[in-house]
């Protein structure tokens, strides 16, 4: 298959569903050979099937150390060039002095711990090739107030911090590391978040939404497809290094 990523091969973590699955079938279309990874198997080996060139499913536990040990000795005979840290949970809807410290605990062991374990796992070849490009999936709500979310805001500003410093560190080694931000994404996962805001502000669904969105200069959500595109233009600038791409329709703070 021939395209703009012919011959390299690309990690996708949480590529089961949504905005992973919907990165995977933008780079396959581009000529990758992509590497799905997701906690569901079914939902990977899917997404694995519908890609337009070769492909390869896996199950990990993005936050478990010894499930990330296990999916890197499986992979060991790929030659990755490419890692995006897309898995991620968006956690409690609520203020935080309700906030319960396991949630608060389980969205930094995915959002936070999950990226850490996975770039220490695979940068290392990277390292040794002295070429490679990590990409990871933040938000704009690392960066802008989002109320009744403090797990998720802290964790995602927890993304971009290390971002930044691990591009400092393997940048020098010829690997690139970077951050995309997208803001809400039109899908199933924000209609979970607007569902919770509505029950925990007492207002409608419709309404929650109507909030968020008019925060947007452009007035609506991004897609997936759009967040997958900007994913597949960042990856052809070789000169990208320790930057956040913001893909928000305009998000401002207010």
């Amino acid at each position: 298959m021939s395209g703009v990523f012919s011959g390299r091969t690309v990690l996708v973590s949480g590529g089961g569903n949504g905005l992973g699955r919907a990165m995977c079938a933008a780079l396959s279309v581009n000529g990758a050979r992509v590497l799905a990874v997701g906690r569901t198997r079914a939902t990977v080996e899917e997404t694995v099937a519908q890609l337009a060139g070769p492909g390869r499913a896996s199950v990990c536990d993005v936050g478990d150390p010894g499930s990330v040990r296990q999916l890197a000795a499986e992979f060991a005979d790929e030659e990755i060039s490419v890692l995006v840290n897309n898995a991620g949970i968006a956690g409690p809807v609520a203020s935080l002095v309700d906030v319960d410290p396991a949630d608060w605990d389980e969205v930094f062991g995915v959002n936070v711990r999950g990226t850490f374990l996975m770039c220490q796992a695979f940068l290392p070849p990277m390292i040794e090739r002295r070429t490679g490009q990590i990409v990871n999936i933040a938000s704009v709500s690392g960066k802008r107030p989002l109320l009744r979310r403090t797990p998720y805001c802290a964790s995602k500003m927890a993304v971009l911090g290390l971002t930044t410093t691990l591009a400092g560190e393997v940048g020098p080694l010829g690997v690139t590391v970077n951050s995309l931000s997208p803001g809400p994404v039109e899908g199933p996962r924000m209609t979970g978040n607007f569902q919770r805001e509505a029950v925990a502000t007492g207002v409608t669904v419709e309404e929650a939404e109507a909030v968020f969105v008019s925060r947007a200069a452009l007035g609506r959500m991004v897609t997936e497809d759009e967040v997958a595109a900007a994913l597949v233009a960042m990856l052809q600038m070789p000169g990208l290094c320790a930057a956040d791409i913001d893909l928000s329709a305009g998000m401002v703070a207010r």
